[in-house]
């Protein structure tokens, strides 16, 4: 038990220290619970949504107090995602434990293929931010923010990823600037964590998980923390690459 609770407090840290260097690394920690620690599909997801709550909390500050978060429009996008992650919690109920882990592994693997592609892509950027983002983008649509905070905040509450892997690369293509889009992806992540956390801390016995759940909060926010004060010193390009491969091998294997 103490072994594992090192594992878990260590993985905490490890996971929010990128977090808080490159705001991505999030959708690892399902599948530490899940794959290497063999718990329930409900306590892994429980776990995982109350370390996001505590990483989007602390990085959205972060951004907000450098200038680097556009509140409204975070707010717009984060209407449909409360609705969203409700939705995904209950669609996670109707499905078996061997399905819900299966989805996880798949959005594992599609997130590290998409950051590896999001890298390339900033390579490659024939124009600027400024010059992407028109007054007529769909960004600045309210409806569409709605459908993309439900849908991509489904797919997060489903699966267990972290909210910034999904939105933030989105976000970037459709015209915000990345350091913007990591801003409104972090806090956004905080109102998928809520009503995601509500619903899977109903289905386990917190009790029994209290002293586990506490280490997850403490070590997750001491990473960010710590993540955060790297950020000027650390290669990111080089960790998000990091990333991206072991989650594609992981993931890869885990499916096998």
């Amino acid at each position: 038990m103490e072994v594992t609770l090192l594992i878990i407090a260590a993985a905490n840290a490890i996971v929010g220290c990128f977090i808080g260097i490159c705001g991505i690394a999030g959708f690892l920690l399902p599948i530490l619970y899940t794959g290497a620690l063999n718990y329930s599909v409900d306590l892994a997801l429980a776990a995982s949504f109350l370390a996001f709550l505590v990483s989007g909390v602390i990085g959205s500050y972060n951004y907000y107090r450098v200038g680097n978060l556009d509140v409204n429009t975070c707010v717009r996008l984060s209407l449909g995602s409360i609705v969203g992650a409700v939705f995904g919690v209950l669609l996670q109920a109707l499905i078996s434990q061997a399905t819900a882990k299966v989805i996880l592994y798949l959005v594992v693997l599609v997130s590290g293929i998409s950051i590896l592609f999001r890298l390339w892509q900033e390579k490659h950027a024939a124009q600027s931010a400024e010059e992407a983002l028109s007054a007529d983008s769909l960004i600045h649509k309210t409806w569409f923010l709605l459908i993309l905070g439900f849908l991509t905040a489904a797919v997060c509450s489903l699966s267990g990823a972290g909210g910034p892997i999904l939105v933030m690369p989105l976000l970037v293509t459709f015209g915000l600037s990345p350091r913007l889009a990591v801003g409104i992806a972090l806090l956004n992540s905080v109102f998928i964590a809520v009503p995601a956390c509500v619903g899977y801390l109903a289905r386990i016995n917190v009790q029994n998980f209290l002293l586990l759940l506490t280490l997850v909060c403490i070590s997750h926010g001491l990473g960010v923390l710590v993540g955060s004060r790297l950020a000027d010193k650390v290669p990111v390009a080089a960790l998000k690459i990091f990333v991206a491969v072991f989650s594609i091998f992981i993931s890869i294997y885990m499916l096998l």
